[in-house]
């Protein structure tokens, strides 16, 4: 019999998908890591397998739902972009959107490093920070303007529940006098319909693999603002300067290496645009972290805190074009 630990659900989407036989049995590992899913490791006769189950509430202090469909959209992002660039994302293996439920094959960290974990020891390297601003480049510029895939990515409410939401919206309300440029945020962002966007673009959705970046946890998936995936991204190199302070240099050289490549890859004529909204965005995002639903685990020092809101306060009651001048702001608040 399967181990009694894997839940029954698991057990019976492996053996309606044919990943594990009739009489063959399996053992699993519960993964931690996610706040908005039941992520498990399979061990079973024909290799590791991961499956993944959408929650409808999510796994935070506060009150978070979101609809369980974002698994299928999930699954439909991972066969576009690896349609564009092969090795940036998972084969899915099986999937069932009744359940929520899919299975990619179980990537060894061994082999695949977690780029959150290598930023948070202070290995901040910036020819991958490069290589990630190209890929996410390659997607958008591929799926921009595609009525088709826009189509088939209309989640606006989905994305406005689990991220512009618990962001933005959030955040306005604990800073009510940014509630007006907060929401403008979110109005622009909303109304943007431009290419194809991940949605979590996140050092934690990130493996650091031998052929290149492997994007995860595309549940967030929508058809709009490319913008946000770059801003969502860029805003971790300025919150990991807090965590390593001795390592600011290095990750705000990550910042430019990944606004650098992305520009090179992305659409000439869209570039401009998608990096000016980029500036104005990562300000709120910025804010978010510490005020938001979700706010970044490894900044407890208030002081700290207060650093992100004096800085993102600022370049919100002002904003400025180019993202030059956001990576300028947070140096000039470190003293660097």
């Amino acid at each position: 019999m399967p181990d009694p630990m894997i839940p029954a659900e698991f057990i019976d989407f492996l053996r309606r998908s044919g990943l594990i036989g009739p009489s063959e049995t399996a053992t699993g590992t519960p993964l931690t890591g996610g706040v908005s899913s039941d992520i498990w490791k399979i061990d079973r006769p024909g290799g590791a397998i991961c499956v993944k189950r959408a929650l409808g509430k999510l796994k935070v202090a506060g009150e978070w739902y979101a609809p369980i469909e974002r698994n299928a959209y999930e699954v439909a992002w991972m066969k576009t972009a690896a349609a564009i660039d092969p090795q940036c994302a998972p084969q899915v293996l099986a999937h069932d959107p009744q359940a929520g439920m899919f299975a990619m094959p179980y990537l060894s960290p061994d082999t695949n490093r977690l780029w959150k974990a290598e930023l948070l020891e202070g290995r901040a390297d910036i020819k991958f920070a490069a290589a990630c601003g190209a890929a996410l480049a390659r997607i958008h510029r591929e799926t921009m303007d595609k009525p088709d895939i826009a189509a088939a990515f209309a989640t606006d409410d989905i994305f406005h529940a689990i991220r512009l939401e618990p962001y933005l919206t959030a955040t306005a309300s604990r800073h009510p006098d940014m509630a007006e440029r907060l929401t403008e945020l979110v109005n622009v962002t909303a109304a943007t319909k431009q290419a194809l966007v991940h949605g979590d673009i996140s050092p934690k959705n990130i493996l650091v693999t031998a052929s290149g970046p492997v994007f995860l946890d595309a549940e967030c998936a929508w058809y709009g603002d490319p913008a946000f995936d770059l801003a969502f991204c860029l805003n971790h190199f300025l919150l990991k300067c807090l965590h390593r302070h001795q390592d600011t240099p290095a990750y705000l050289a990550c910042f430019d290496a990944m606004e650098r490549a992305y520009g090179d890859h992305i659409d000439a004529a869209a570039g401009p645009d998608i990096a000016q909204r980029t500036a104005h965005l990562l300000p709120g995002l910025f804010l978010a972290r510490v005020d938001g639903k979700s706010p970044v685990e490894y900044l407890s020092n208030d002081a700290d805190k207060d650093r992100v809101r004096r800085t993102a306060r600022k370049l919100l009651r002002n904003p400025v074009d180019q993202l030059a001048g956001v990576r300028k702001a947070w140096a000039n608040e470190l003293g660097t």
